[in-house]
């Protein structure tokens, strides 16, 4: 019986508690994740936008520059704040695979915008080559695909945790008879 044994773990009675108390570290997570890459893309989004249309540098180049500057920020508030409850492990491990995995994820989103641009805009220029294009295919469907990906690469090399966790239900108590 669970919550009769003094120190034993609360649940949730339903569905939803169930869910809540399997899942509820992830959500946190993905929260968390979810806030950090929300300021990092409005970074991207505000400097891309400044060096293609002010700065008039190519597309690609500036997405490649925004993308740097905002994945910094990103390992920072990731690092310190979305999975600071992981066991730290070389700083430089850490970044070095961070910035690799995300460079996979910029190239996602490059890719992404070349298709587009350069693919499809030989094919309907009017369509494909205009800036609201650009930022269809670089920050909604390039950036959608790099995140999903960025998620589960953090979380499973970046940032990973410490041992493996004990098996619910069972005690470690000398007193218990197990």
């Amino acid at each position: 019986m669970t919550g009769d044994q003094p120190g034993a773990k609360q649940t949730r009675p339903g569905l939803i508690g169930f869910l809540l108390d399997r899942f509820g570290h992830l959500v946190r997570e993905l929260s968390k994740f979810a806030t950090v890459g929300g300021l990092a893309f409005l970074v991207d989004f505000a400097l891309f936008n400044y060096l293609a249309s002010v700065r008039h540098m190519p597309p690609v180049t500036a997405k490649t520059i925004s993308t740097v500057i905002a994945a910094t920020m990103a390992f920072l508030g990731n690092r310190f704040w979305t999975w600071r409850h992981r066991q730290r492990s070389n700083p430089a491990r850490e970044y070095a695979l961070f910035f690799f995995f995300n460079g996979v994820g910029l190239g996602i989103a490059v890719a992404c915008l070349a298709i587009s641009r350069y693919g499809l805009g030989s094919i309907w220029p009017g369509v494909f080559q205009t800036p609201l294009a650009d930022n269809i295919a670089s920050f909604i469907v390039g950036t959608g695909l790099g995140t999903l990906f960025r998620f589960w690469s953090y979380r499973r090399f970046v940032f990973v945790k410490a041992g493996i966790p004990p098996l619910p239900g069972t005690s470690h108590d000398r007193d218990s008879g197990a």
